[in-house]
């Protein structure tokens, strides 16, 4: 059993190629435009650098950081072959750390979920700490409505010409474990890749106390902005108030 996105990463957009990735980033796009962020940004968490390849190519100026060193070795290269200039390196969001400052932080597609509840008011306050006064911190979460009456103690899988993708998610007292199987085609043969993901159910009082007491002032909406209720994804869009 490897870490978490070790070999996901590979696969990782292609099996999320239902999600539409163009449409979930004019959203970061549009949002951030309506708030008038300014143009330096970094994504946390970025894994493959979906959002930020599309920040970037909509005129914000983009560095990506990830705790996993297979997902930015995927972004980096995605990214060369779109011509794009973008610095990636490898941080993660409990422990985050630049030495610049930022007009926003995004935080998309989970990453906080990734977590435990007992690190989130340490890692809210390192990151109100790199962004400018006014600064915009947007992440979401997958909902505590979605881990618990979705995704827990369900299978899914999909099944490709090269690659076929079966996880198990079992519910624990605070998180989702999800057991991860990949069978990746290799010449004539399959190789079977496993992995354990671990992704914590964070209540939506707990994080706004937690981003209260980080010195932001936050508004919540659902995915793409749809209402919140019994939504699978929470945007919590939170702007620095104080120093």
């Amino acid at each position: 059993m490897t870490q978490a996105y070790d070999h996901l990463a590979e696969w990782f957009e292609f099996l999320n190629d239902d999600c539409d990735y163009q449409k979930w980033s004019q959203y970061f796009i549009e949002g951030l435009r309506k708030r008038n962020a300014g143009k330096k940004g970094f994504d946390l968490g970025c894994g493959n650098g979906t959002f930020t390849r599309a920040l970037q190519r909509a005129g914000f100026e983009m560095t990506g950081g990830d705790l996993s060193e297979a997902m930015l070795s995927k972004a980096v290269r995605l990214s060369r072959e779109e011509g794009l200039s973008i610095p990636f390196y490898k941080t993660d969001a409990a422990n985050f750390r630049s030495p610049d400052r930022y007009a926003f932080i995004l935080s998309a597609n989970d990453c906080i979920n990734y977590l435990p509840q007992e690190k989130l008011a340490a890692a809210f306050k390192r990151i109100a700490g790199r962004l400018e006064r006014g600064g915009l911190f947007w992440f979401d979460v997958s909902s505590e409505y979605k881990l618990t009456e979705k995704v827990a103690n369900n299978m899914f899988g999909d099944d490709r010409d090269d690659v076929t993708y079966i996880e198990f998610n079992t519910l624990k007292k605070d998180r989702v474990e999800t057991d991860v199987t990949l069978f990746v085609k290799e010449g004539e043969l399959f190789r079977r890749y496993d992995e354990r993901h671990i992704r914590y159910i964070h209540k939506r009082d707990a994080l706004l106390a937690a981003l209260s007491a980080a010195g932001f002032a936050v508004e919540v909406e659902g995915h793409l902005g749809e209402n919140t209720f019994q939504s699978d994804r929470l945007n919590f869009i939170c702007k620095k108030v104080s120093s």
